[in-house]
């Protein structure tokens, strides 16, 4: 008899017990890999499904917007460097073009005075302005092809009119006359010289 009241009196307890555990464990939330595996399923926070090909919507709209805006930018930057190359250019050619009046200016006087000056004194007027000339381009980096008499040949610098027969040895191969002048802009060929050849 005292064993079975000895069971009873612990039995309470027990089951007391197994329900607070029951509790508790309806009360504990899901654990990581629960979590996890309902983002697998596609289950968002709010407990919403999004399906495969919504998560694939929303991918490709995120990615056309980047493209979009990649793309503007890129416009932008093509226009503004083609509107700075232009302005650069019309404004490099404005100042030559302002450096070359005086010389413009020259011209005309001496066309005014052609007919009451003497012919010696034209001829000095003319050697003046190409001297003024010579200088303002000069001064923009213009700078004239070596091609004296006895100058050594280079395709990539003279074009070669024709030939000649020549006295001396020395010349065969070598520049001996200049038909025209060549010229060099800064380090860059604008326009090549026109060269007879010792033959």
């Amino acid at each position: 008899m005292k064993k079975d009241e000895t069971k009873q009196k612990h039995m309470p307890k027990a089951q007391g017990k197994l329900k607070k555990d029951k509790k508790n464990a309806s009360e504990t939330p899901a654990s990581d890999g629960a979590q996890e595996q309902e983002e697998a399923l596609g289950t968002d926070i709010k407990g919403e499904k999004t399906s495969p090909e919504e998560k694939l919507m929303d991918e490709l709209a995120e990615s056309k917007d980047k493209y979009l805006r990649l793309y503007s930018e890129f416009e932008n930057y093509r226009r503004r460097t083609a509107k700075e190359k232009l302005e650069m250019m019309q404004t490099a050619s404005e100042r030559l073009i302002v450096a070359l009046l005086p010389v413009l200016d020259d011209f005309g006087r001496a066309e005014q005075s052609q007919e009451k000056e003497d012919e010696l004194s034209v001829q000095e007027g003319m050697k003046l302005i190409a001297s003024k000339f010579r200088k303002i381009v000069e001064s923009e980096g213009l700078k004239v092809m070596d091609t004296g008499e006895g100058a050594t040949f280079d395709p990539e610098l003279h074009d070669a009119i024709t030939q000649i027969p020549v006295p001396k040895k020395k010349l065969k191969g070598k520049i001996v006359d200049t038909i025209e002048s060549g010229y060099f802009l800064g380090d860059k060929v604008i326009r090549h010289a026109k060269v007879v050849i010792g033959a």
